[in-house]
């Protein structure tokens, strides 16, 4: 069968909805200034699925650094992959002060969250390698467990029983391999809001031999005493192996990051494909994110407002009877029931 006739009969989960969603559940058209009121199809509305925790996107001091970057180096410099022709010392500024306030050796910049973890995960493991993952994790560790060359376990949300069981088949089949074991979790999970239970994880060092790696996208910047992420606020964040975050969310901005001991940080740098063959991350946007991470640093109260309106929000929903599940981040669901068989 010729490919594109393929595809007109099968057009995805979400593509089916195309002609009945689109413009309006799907790609709708917001304009404006980022804030909590945008205009769309020409009314004021309330927007609800901004990833701008912070408020960062339209802080003042925000737009002159975004501004000040792109005037005096252009969106083009440097120029190249970061390899090659592309490194500077302030990337090199940034990934120190990731690293210190995350409480890690070293740190790798990534150009964006979603690429970066598919190809982290494709550069830790090979065939010989197991990877255990939750079940709710996001779609980009989806994507790089599925491109793994070698087996994978997946272990009930936040189940520790599932997930030790899950351990006792990959240490049964790398001692056969000789490879090792990579836990895959996220420290807040996007859809759902409740936290990844790394204390959990972390127990289960004592009995198995495995490395951990986290994706805390919605957790850097929102939890933990000094906003370093999930790992800070259950106390266990020299026990994450391999932490990753993006900064699309509390630091509204594009890029990532991937933080660990010297050693894995220096083989990711040599090995990591979609950053030796990618253009380095503009210079305009690692001033920004410089300008970004003082602010989230130094300026606590930023984080106090998001949860004052986070507590407010999740207390109101609450009370007028929706259901949020059993979020504890900032990440606030509400699920609604119905009938999965009927169709628009």
């Amino acid at each position: 069968m010729d490919i594109f006739e393929k595809i007109k009969s099968n057009r995805g989960p979400l593509g089916v909805y195309s002609k009945y969603a689109e413009g309006y559940f799907m790609f709708p058209k917001l304009e404006g200034e980022i804030k909590p009121w945008m205009t769309f199809r020409g009314k004021e509305v309330l927007t609800w699925s901004l990833n701008n925790y912070l408020g960062l996107a339209n802080h003042p001091d925000i737009r002159k650094a975004d501004a000040d970057g792109a005037a005096e180096w252009g969106l083009a410099t440097p120029m190249g992959a970061r390899m090659m022709s592309g490194n500077t010392s302030l990337h090199e500024k940034l990934e120190d002060e990731l690293a210190e306030f995350v409480g890690k050796e070293e740190v790798i910049l990534l150009n964006f969250g979603y690429q970066g973890m598919v190809s982290a995960i494709d550069c830790l493991v090979d065939r010989k390698d197991v990877i255990v993952y939750d079940a709710e994790s996001h779609a980009c560790i989806l994507d790089g467990v599925r491109l793994h060359a070698g087996k994978r376990f997946v272990f009930k949300h936040n189940d520790m029983e599932s997930l030790e069981k899950q351990l006792n088949h990959a240490k049964k089949l790398t001692e056969k391999t000789g490879g090792g074991i990579l836990v895959i979790t996220e420290g807040v999970f996007g859809m759902s809001g409740n936290m990844g239970d790394l204390k959990g994880v972390v127990e289960l060092k004592k009995k198995f031999d495995f490395r951990l790696f986290v994706d805390d996208a919605h957790g850097f910047g929102t939890m933990g005493e000094t906003g370093a992420g999930s790992g800070e606020e259950q106390g266990v964040q020299a026990e994450i192996d391999v932490y990753f975050s993006t900064f699309a969310k509390s630091m509204a901005s594009i890029g990532a990051f991937i933080a660990a001991n010297e050693n894995v940080i220096e083989y990711m740098r040599y090995n990591m494909r979609s950053q030796i063959f990618a253009k380095s991350l503009p210079m305009p946007l690692v001033i920004g994110d410089l300008k970004r991470l003082e602010l989230l640093k130094n300026n606590h109260d930023l984080r106090k407002h998001l949860w004052d309106i986070v507590n407010g929000l999740q207390s109101g929903l609450k009370e007028a009877g929706f259901d949020i599940g059993t979020t504890t981040s900032p990440v606030t669901p509400v699920f609604l029931s119905g009938d999965p068989a009927v169709q628009w």
